[in-house]
């Protein structure tokens, strides 16, 4: 196996790491002010992700600077061609990460509650954005022969973001972050809160298992039959968790989180090896498309980097799977008597 083939398998797995480990970030973050019914509550909520949030950030720098470092090409193409909706996405991330550290600095529950409207909107912002930009990677950009984008102006930057289809990955976005922060409070959380996001992630994940039959349904007989594939695969996991939901226990619990995570991770591992060898289509020529060879560092650039990710990779996983144990402990959402 190439190094080249070795790192862009690296990179789907930073970027599975991202979505599955942020996405209960997200998903948490914009769920708090809904199932959380008064100021304890919201703040149990919020305490679930708070060892964890900026760790696991940690992996959408991993996931662009190992673009930057092992496939500069496609990072400058997809850079360039989405240049918007990524400042978009960071300018969220910051005001989400400044509405996590300062919701405790004032000692006001008006303060905290705009704190958290703040955390809510920002994290439904980058999910959003983050299911319309993973379309661009399997329909492509305006690639001409020299692998850049053409166009000029906001529109080259926005068109991407505003089609149908990534109004569907928003959507898709959407619901995979909601399941992974109901079903991960559930894990984490005792009392009200853990009941209730138990009963929306049964809701959620049974609705959309129904709607993943019924686009099945209507693949079948347009004669779509990958479509088929995947909706039918997307209802297995879907159904299992408004199975699991319906019990009490960390074990059951456990394992809706686990399905929703498998689901996650199979969908972005299908999005960016959706085209093959092809890691970025041109929507101009398909002669014109960046292929894994041509957006890939020479030889001696991506050797330099293995060894520097031999050691600091194994590191990296390490402290995150501790960090993980160590903060196992469910945080009471119910007002206990004193």
């Amino acid at each position: 196996m190439s190094l080249v083939v070795i790192w862009y398998a690296l990179i789907v797995l930073c970027w599975v790491l991202f979505f599955v480990l942020e996405g209960f970030d997200f998903g948490v973050g914009l769920l708090s002010p809904l199932l959380g019914r008064d100021e304890h509550e919201r703040a149990a909520a919020v305490r679930t992700i708070g060892p964890f949030w900026d760790g696991n950030e940690v992996w959408l720098v991993a996931a662009i600077g190992v673009t930057f470092a092992a496939f500069p090409s496609w990072y400058a193409a997809l850079l360039s061609g989405l240049y918007l909706p990524m400042v978009a996405i960071l300018l969220l991330l910051a005001g989400r990460g400044v509405a996590l550290e300062f919701r405790g600095k004032h000692d006001s529950p008006r303060w905290r509650r705009r704190c958290d409207l703040v955390l809510a909107a920002c994290s439904a912002g980058v999910v959003l954005l983050w299911g319309a930009v993973l379309t661009v990677f399997v329909r492509g950009l305006a690639l001409d022969a020299g692998g850049e984008v053409t166009g000029g102006g906001l529109a080259r930057t926005l068109t991407p973001v505003l089609t149908p289809a990534a109004a569907l990955g928003a959507l898709l976005a959407l619901t995979a972050a909601v399941l992974l922060g109901a079903t991960f409070l559930a894990l984490r959380t005792t009392g009200p809160v853990r009941r209730r996001a138990g009963l929306l992630a049964r809701r959620v994940a049974l609705t959309a298992a129904v709607a993943a039959l019924v686009v099945a349904a209507g693949a079948a007989l347009a004669g779509a039959a990958a479509t088929v594939l995947v909706a039918s695969a997307a209802a297995v996991p879907l159904a299992g968790v408004a199975v699991l939901t319906r019990r009490a226990g960390t074990r059951w619990e456990a394992g809706s989180f686990a399905l929703v995570a498998v689901a996650v991770a199979g969908a972005v591992v299908a999005t960016l090896t959706a085209n093959g060898d092809v890691v970025l289509p041109s929507t101009l020529s398909g002669a014109w498309s960046l292929t894994m060879s041509e957006a890939a560092a020479t030889g001696p650039a991506l050797r330099l980097i293995s060894a520097a990710a031999i050691v600091v990779l194994p590191g990296v996983l390490v402290y995150q799977a501790w960090s993980y144990r160590v903060f196992r402990q469910r945080v009471a959402s119910e007002r206990v008597a004193s």
